[in-house]
């Protein structure tokens, strides 16, 4: 059966998913790029990119996990880009180049509708403007038996989890402190939720925590 999982999803020592200020110049906020420190490094990241030598380690083996069995994503707005408000226009095309990363059908939560956007490389956004329950059940569908994988940010995240609705969330701690930002966990009661913290795993620059829903 297809679930619904989280994976990769830097956080800081102080629970936040996301630094201030998140914008054109900041995607993940003020200071937010040292949440993905343990990602750049690794095999996986650097042959997107065509980038040089690259480690192959456990955080390398948990970033490269995060994209198996995976038939279809859901990304809030401010992931997909900097964009506020109505689409000016079809201009903004995502961070990714003309290639991104997602090869599958991916679902963008907006309040503003917009055409599908075909991409290189089998991705596909398609612009959802009826809620959360609506692009896990579209995104299921397109998934056609794999899991789907729910990219962030911290908000999509934080809704899908009030709802009780993602199966597994893997969380790369990192041994940073924020501050300020987007705090993940602030005001949720995952016990009461049906989590349970089910494995940790020590990586290279991240410790590797995933917590499931109990059956």
């Amino acid at each position: 059966m297809s679930k619904l999982r989280v994976q990769s999803f830097g956080v800081s020592l102080d629970g936040y998913g996301a630094g201030p200020n998140q914008g054109l110049q900041n995607p993940l906020g003020v200071r937010g790029i040292e949440l993905m420190d343990w990602f750049v490094h690794t095999r996986l990241w650097r042959n997107m990119y065509g980038q040089g030598e690259a480690e192959t380690g456990v955080d390398n083996r948990m970033a490269e996990q995060g994209f198996d069995g995976i038939g279809a994503w859901i990304l809030g707005r401010n992931m997909f880009g900097p964009v506020r408000g109505p689409w000016p226009d079809d201009s903004w095309k995502g961070w990714w180049g003309d290639e991104p990363p997602y090869h599958t059908p991916v679902f963008v939560l907006t309040h503003h509708a917009r055409a599908p956007l075909a991409m290189a490389g089998g991705t596909e956004f398609r612009f959802v403007t009826e809620g959360i329950h609506a692009a896990l059940e579209q995104a299921k569908a397109a998934a056609g038996g794999r899991d789907v994988r729910l990219g962030g940010g911290v908000s999509t995240v934080r809704q899908y989890l009030s709802a009780g609705l993602i199966d597994e969330l893997h969380l790369a701690v990192r041994p940073v402190l924020l501050g300020a930002g987007e705090h993940l966990f602030q005001g949720l009661d995952l016990p009461a939720l049906g989590y349970e913290c089910a494995e940790s795993i020590a990586g290279e620059r991240a410790t590797h925590v995933f917590l499931r829903k109990r059956p």
